[in-house]
C-alpha cells in the first residue's frame, strides 16, 4: 500500500513538473520564429506544444512560411522553419513517426508516395532554416536564446550530383554540398561554422 503510494506520488511530481518545463505559447512562437528570415517572421504559420506537451498550431499564418518550436522534452534549443510548399512533406513524416515507423521506413514510404503521385514534393528549390543552441544558451521561460548557430536545407527533390555540380560532402567549413541525390528528399546542405561564444 505504501509502495503503491509513494508511486503514485512520484509520478504526480514528475507530471508537474515536466508541465513546467513546457514554455508559454507566447515563449514558443517568439523562439520558433528566430529560424525565419526577418521578413517572414511576423506572419509564419507557428506550430509547438499546449500545456500539456501535446503537438498543436501555436499561431496561424498569412505568409509562405512555417516554423516549428523547440521540442521541450529535449536538451538544448532547436527551433526550424520551412516554405509552406514543404507543408505535405513534413506533415506525412511526422504523421509516419507517430505511427512509430522508424528513420529508414519514413524515407521508403515518402520515396514511393511520391513516386505514385500520392505526396507531392515542390517543384522549385525550397529552404528549410535550423536555428539551435546549447541548453545553457537558452532561456524557454523569458523566451531568450543566445549563441546560435544556423544550417540551411534546400530541397530540390530528384537532383543529383550531377545536376547541381555539388559534392557528396562538404570539402570547407561551410561549402554546401549534396546529401540524398537523385531522391524525393535530395537537398543541399549548408552549415556555417559555429559561432565562439563570447
Amino acid at each position: 500500500m505504501r509502495t503503491t503510494f509513494l508511486f503514485s506520488l512520484l509520478l504526480v511530481i514528475s507530471t508537474g513538473l515536466f508541465a513546467q518545463k513546457i514554455p508559454s505559447a507566447e515563449s514558443q512562437i517568439k523562439t520558433a520564429v528566430l529560424a525565419a528570415p526577418e521578413e517572414f517572421r511576423e506572419g509564419a504559420k507557428v506550430y509547438g506544444y499546449d500545456t500539456n506537451g501535446e503537438w498543436t498550431v501555436l499561431r496561424e499564418g498569412n505568409n509562405e512560411m512555417v516554423c516549428i518550436a523547440s521540442d521541450p522534452k529535449r536538451d538544448g534549443f532547436s527551433a526550424s522553419c520551412y516554405h509552406k510548399e514543404l507543408e505535405p512533406f513534413m506533415e506525412r513524416g511526422r504523421e509516419l513517426t507517430r505511427e512509430g515507423k522508424s528513420f529508414e521506413e519514413i524515407f521508403e514510404t515518402r520515396e514511393k508516395e511520391v513516386k505514385e503521385g500520392k505526396l507531392q514534393m515542390p517543384k522549385d528549390g525550397v529552404t528549410l532554416f535550423v536555428l539551435s543552441a546549447d541548453k545553457e544558451d537558452y532561456d524557454p521561460e523569458k523566451g531568450a536564446v543566445q549563441n546560435t548557430n544556423f544550417r540551411y536545407v534546400v530541397y530540390i527533390p530528384y537532383a543529383t550530383v550531377e545536376s547541381t555540380g555539388l559534392p557528396l560532402k562538404p570539402q570547407a567549413p561551410g561549402m554546401p554540398w549534396i546529401m540524398d541525390p537523385g531522391t524525393h528528399r535530395a537537398h543541399i546542405m549548408i552549415t556555417p561554422p559555429p559561432k565562439n561564444k563570447d
